[in-house]
């Protein structure tokens, strides 16, 4: 039988799932690869995996997309890691550099910027260009908010706008994935989301950066009805930029 190809992002907010994939029968019917969230998007769409856990923003370039999990990288307001790091409040920002890894939370800034704040903002990806404001995600924002004079968290900002969560990231496939493996898939994530106590011992500790009150409270990981409701409304408001 050939092995379903799985690419998923490697950051801390994932390790849950890995662990649970890895210690299930799970690990010998997949390829497993671990790569950062654009690339994950970019060998779904590319059909180089069959499934993905990829920033939602991807999943209209996705062909065939279906979402194949009853879980997801998600928040219930502020999440810790998906940030703008500013210098000046958000309404002098003139000029905003988006984060290179993630299509999501560079969507997320614009509809947050657009519709939210009402501000009329210029975007570059250029490094060398220099910017009032930053898009960063994952663990490089761990420990940083204190670098910063402003520093809005992008899942509690969402939640102030909508009143609805936030999904980061799902589990999408480009194909027909049948149920017994999509059972066996969930069983295995919820392994893993049930060992988070024990793996934030096992992992590396950060400074000023809460790693147990991020994996256990910050991060939702379920994919609710109200999480589908806010998917669908934020590629809705993605259309409209």
């Amino acid at each position: 039988m050939n092995k379903i190809k799985i690419s998923a992002v490697s950051y801390t907010n994932t390790k849950p799932f890995i662990y649970g994939i890895e210690h299930s029968e799970l690990i010998n019917k997949i390829d497993l690869s671990l790569d950062i969230p654009s690339d994950c998007a970019t060998k779904l769409i590319n059909r180089q995996v069959d499934i993905g856990l990829i920033p939602v923003a991807a999943i209209p370039f996705v062909p065939g997309a279906n979402i194949v999990a009853d879980y997801c990288i998600g928040s219930n307001g502020a999440v810790n890691s998906v940030f703008i790091f500013s210098n000046v409040p958000v309404s002098e920002i003139k000029k905003v550099r988006l984060d290179s890894q993630s299509r999501t939370s560079n969507n997320l800034a614009k509809v947050l910027l657009k519709f939210y704040w009402k501000t009329d903002v210029e975007f570059t990806t250029d490094p060398d260009v220099k910017t009032d404001a930053i898009v960063l995600i994952g663990d490089r924002t761990f420990g940083k908010r204190s670098n910063y004079a402003f520093a809005y968290d992008m899942g509690e900002e969402w939640m102030k706008f909508t009143g609805l969560p936030f999904v980061y990231a799902a589990w999408v496939a480009n194909t027909a994935i049948s149920q017994e493996f999509i059972d066996e898939f969930n069983a295995a994530l919820a392994k893993g989301l049930a060992y988070r106590s024990k793996l934030v011992k096992e992992l590396p500790q950060h400074e000023n950066f809460d790693l147990e009150d991020y994996l256990l409270n910050k991060l939702d990981f379920e994919l609710t009805t109200r999480k589908r409701e806010a998917l669908n409304l934020f590629l809705s408001y993605i259309e409209k930029l």
